[in-house]
């Protein structure tokens, strides 16, 4: 059984120099297509944007022949009017999003994954919109279609590359932007967001923020991003270390053995209440590690959207 493509951040250092978001999203698309075509998810397709399965009953008119002779299955030729979605993509620009490091961490990750969907997007004819926040909304547009408008986001999503153009901020209180966030998304909208969902106030009061999405009838998918490896799994060597608070700059000096049992429960118990509240909530939850390849993302997107409609 062939698998998708297992695109992951380091296969694309390659690109970098070109700086240029929408060429690598294009390259993460094209080879997640590449890889849908070889595997048993042959439900999605390049004609996934153009056809909808038929539906027993309805006229028989728009049935491509053509699509049934190479498929064995009923498709029904899609039109502009009912392929168009209105998707708002919300990333999470905080400091703490910048670790661990600068040339892998979970903003880069965020970018990367918000650049390929966009590009999916496009390609299905959906509108898009792009709003960025820290301690406040440092940037939003609302979700259009058009090209000039698409330029702007990857405009915007280019700077983010540069660590420096990240604006330095204090404790992210995530549940406030939220809450403004929900009050700027007029129309009903698929809510992508991608955020390590370090709050510092209230959890309960970080998922009212995500119910108010909720209750203005936004689908919301939540990527929570993170790197299991040093987040989760806590693997760091038996030696002293100093740890830096990215967002306050406070430093902690121990030895992760001393902590990390403690660490690993506490940590486990904080992610399995996110899940169990996005449950209750009807948000659809998915634990985004930045080890993990691209295509992933993708995919929960295009599971999402086939509900949809």
């Amino acid at each position: 059984m062939h698998k998708l493509e297992q695109i992951k951040l380091e296969h694309i250092k390659e690109l970098l120099q070109f700086d240029n978001l929408e060429l690598i999203a294009r390259f993460i698309v094209e080879g997640f297509i590449t890889g849908l075509h070889k595997s048993p998810y042959h439900g999605f397709s390049v004609e996934f944007a153009e056809h909808r399965l038929y539906n027993i009953g309805e006229s028989t008119r728009f049935i491509d022949w053509k699509l049934y002779a190479r498929t064995d299955k009923l498709f029904v030729k899609k039109f502009e009017a009912e392929t168009n979605l209105r998707c708002q993509i919300i990333i999470d620009i905080s400091p703490s999003m910048l670790f661990p490091s600068q040339q892998k961490n979970k903003l880069l990750f965020s970018l990367y994954s918000a650049s390929a969907l966009i590009y999916l997007m496009r390609k299905q004819r959906d509108a898009v919109g792009l709003t960025l926040f820290s301690d406040d909304i440092d940037f939003h547009l609302d979700a259009k279609l058009n090209i000039t408008h698409i330029g702007l986001i990857y405009s915007k999503l280019n700077s983010l590359l540069d660590v420096k153009n990240i604006k330095k901020s204090n404790r992210t209180f995530i549940a406030n932007t939220l809450h403004l966030i929900a009050e700027k998304i007029h129309k009903r909208s698929l809510v992508v967001i991608f955020s390590d969902m370090f709050e510092y106030g209230n959890i309960d009061a970080l998922f009212s923020a995500l119910q108010h999405l909720r209750h203005n009838k936004h689908e919301v998918i939540l990527f929570h991003t993170f790197d299991k490896n040093f987040e989760k799994n806590f693997e760091f060597s038996n030696r002293p270390y100093k740890f830096i608070d990215l967002e306050t700059g406070e430093i902690f000096k121990l030895n992760p053995n001393q902590i990390r049992d403690l660490y690993k429960q506490k940590v486990q118990e904080y992610f399995d209440n996110i899940k169990l509240k996005s449950g209750q909530y009807n948000i659809d939850f998915v634990e985004a590690d930045i080890n993990n390849p691209f295509d992933f993302i993708l995919m929960q997107y295009l599971l999402k959207r086939q509900k949809l409609y």
